[in-house]
């Protein structure tokens, strides 16, 4: 395993990617709305990236071993869909949960973040599961510090998720990130406290924890990229790019419009 430390000048790179990133969800909030497809979603958020931000999409024609490219600028994740959703023609509805996933390129380096969206007014069921999963996320961000252990984040997370009866998608992880999109190390959201391993000062990956209501199992739509939960239940994931500093962390993907760190109720 090769992870990077970063430099001084490389964090203050992270820093403004990681901003930039987090711009263009503030961005496209008020468009998500009933009746848009997530196709006009990515037409807005890559004319925003390329034409506003001056920054280059990182998913667009990504292909990454074993993968066809990735064909589209953001991702959307609709529902039961659990990650890597390919913007379509299927109009969005009130009452659907959706994920829209951003990563920028900007001075050679990626800001990744993602949040959830409600379109109009969600259930009961599906804002609790966003709710859960976003306060999953910051348990995680609770435990980046130099000394702990990639475990403790996989634990806090793990916990959290199946304490409340949910279960963690384990197919996927949050992963280091900086000049490549995916770095060592991989950061697996369950796990053991106390393993994996040990964090330092100038590390920089990603948080992003995928929960469904059901059962954990997940499977591939013929598109190749997108997954979907295999029992049909919801699944949420909220995303954060994080530095580990001399004394704890950084979260390097806000913005004004960035959803705060909520007061923890589970």
């Amino acid at each position: 395993m090769q992870v990077t430390i970063k430099t001084a000048q490389e964090i203050e790179k992270m820093r403004v990617a990681g901003k930039l990133a987090s711009e263009v969800l503030d961005y496209i909030s008020p468009f998500v709305k009933p009746g848009i497809t997530t196709e006009e979603l990515d037409s807005l958020c890559h004319h925003y990236m390329v034409d506003v931000q001056k920054t280059i999409p990182a998913p667009l024609n990504y292909a990454p071993k074993g993968h066809k490219p990735y064909p589209k600028s953001i991702c959307t994740s609709v529902n039961n869909q659990i990650c890597h959703g390919i913007p379509g023609q299927k109009k969005l509805k009130n009452g659907d949960i959706v994920n829209i996933d951003v990563t920028v390129i900007s001075q050679g380096y990626h800001g990744d973040t993602s949040r959830m969206f409600y379109v109009g007014e969600p259930s009961i069921q599906a804002k609790r599961l966003c709710e859960v999963t976003l306060e999953a996320m910051w348990r995680g961000i609770d435990m980046v510090k130099p000394g702990n252990h990639l475990g403790d984040i996989g634990h806090a997370i793990q916990k959290l998720a199946e304490g409340v009866g949910y279960s963690v998608v384990r197919e996927f992880c949050g992963h280091g990130i900086g000049k490549k999109f995916h770095e060592d190390p991989q950061v697996l959201h369950y796990g053991k406290a106390g393993t994996g391993l040990e964090l330092e000062p100038g590390m920089t990956f990603t948080i992003e924890p995928m929960i469904n209501t059901g059962k954990a199992a997940i499977r591939y739509l013929p598109d190749g990229w997108t997954v979907t939960t295999k029992d049909g239940s919801l699944s949420a994931q909220w995303e954060h790019t994080v530095l580990v500093t001399e004394d704890g962390h950084e979260v390097l993907t806000v913005s004004n419009g960035a959803t705060p760190k909520p007061i923890y109720r589970f």
